[in-house]
């Protein structure tokens, strides 16, 4: 699955999106992090929409900012992060002006995350019935009996063998694929419409990552949600995204259409990351460059240009721009691969 060498007859059906007007339109969203002397900004205006029934992947190395802009999405950015600039509009609101007891309120029946650690996400002390339930009685104000019947059929739909006796186990007594299609459960038991997967097949082993993400891909288009599927294996996004945006230092340097960013890839950094997933020593070989000493940051250019191959001095000096390259694809460099 985390092959970079991928050819267009491996790639799934392309869904397109036919809404005009975006589920979920992130505009210049920046998150500050404050430091001892001053602050560090860790999402530089970041700006992406999602159609509905859209699955976007969002792919980078660690500490790229993955996670804070999902938690930012939510207005609850990974302590001691704020928010200090941009928009979070969904469904034409922008919610992070809401008061907390309206936004609350979204999360986790409009808006819906799948975390990546199901262990610290269920209560050791609950049965995985009244734990689900407890979701449906909170967000969707039905009784406990009703909200027992849909526990149960939720586990039927996220295929959890015996489910009728799974209702009555803690999560200690289940596996680890197991436990996370519980919280795959708990995620989608209010029928979200929009979805955010945290690195959540990370640790799993390559089999039952294989079923979680049809999984995912499946009760998400029965829903008709819309996802925005974190990964660091950018391999992933080739079997199931639509489209794909590669974050690098808190910005986007490339959004794409799926089949054009592996067929296409644009951005020197995109294909850092293509290479790294490579078994092709040649492709590993060309797009690497060793490092030596601490990675330099630059205060005014492009914020890779100190790690980039193919930097020229322009780099360092001048900010590039967010630029349409073809149809759809956008790279935030000033010298883009071409594949011409």
């Amino acid at each position: 699955m985390s092959q970079a060498a991928v050819t267009s007859e491996h790639m799934p059906p392309h869904r397109v999106a036919t809404a005009t007007a975006p589920l979920v339109d992130i505009r210049g969203l920046e998150v500050d992090f404050p430091g001892a002397s001053d602050s560090k900004r860790v999402l530089k205006g970041v700006s992406l929409s999602v159609q509905p029934g859209e699955i976007i992947g969002l792919v980078g190395e660690s500490g790229a900012g993955k996670t804070t802009l999902a938690r930012s999405i939510l207005g609850v950015p990974p302590a001691p992060g704020k928010i200090v600039g941009g928009e979070v509009v969904f469904e034409g609101r922008n919610i992070l002006a809401l008061p907390e007891p309206e936004l609350r309120k979204l999360r986790g029946r409009r808006l819906s995350v799948v975390v990546p650690n199901p262990r610290a996400e269920l209560n050791p002390t609950m049965t995985i019935g009244r734990q689900i339930a407890a979701m449906a009685q909170i967000h969707l104000g039905v009784g406990r009996k009703e909200a027992l019947r849909l526990a149960l059929g939720i586990l039927r739909d996220v295929q959890i063998p015996d489910p009728e006796r799974r209702m009555n186990a803690y999560p200690h007594e289940l596996s680890g694929g197991m436990a996370q299609r519980v919280v795959i459960a708990m995620a989608l038991i209010c029928n979200p419409a929009f979805i955010i997967s945290d690195d959540a097949t990370s640790g799993l082993d390559v089999t039952v990552q294989s079923q979680i993400l049809s999984l995912l891909g499946r009760l998400a288009a029965d829903h008709g949600s819309a996802m925005l599927f974190i990964t660091r294996d950018i391999g992933i996004t080739a079997h199931f995204c639509d489209r794909v945006a590669v974050l690098y230092g808190g910005e986007i340097m490339e959004l794409a259409p799926r089949e054009d960013l592996f067929l296409r890839p644009a951005h020197p950094y995109t294909l850092m990351l293509l290479a790294a997933f490579s078994h092709s020593p040649a492709l590993r070989d060309a797009w690497s460059v060793p490092e030596t000493g601490r990675r330099r940051t630059q205060a005014k250019g492009c914020h890779y240009a100190g790690r980039c191959p193919i930097a020229q001095p322009v780099c360092s000096e001048k900010r590039p721009p967010f630029a349409e390259i073809s149809p759809g694809h956008f790279a935030l460099c000033h010298f883009p691969v071409s594949h011409e």
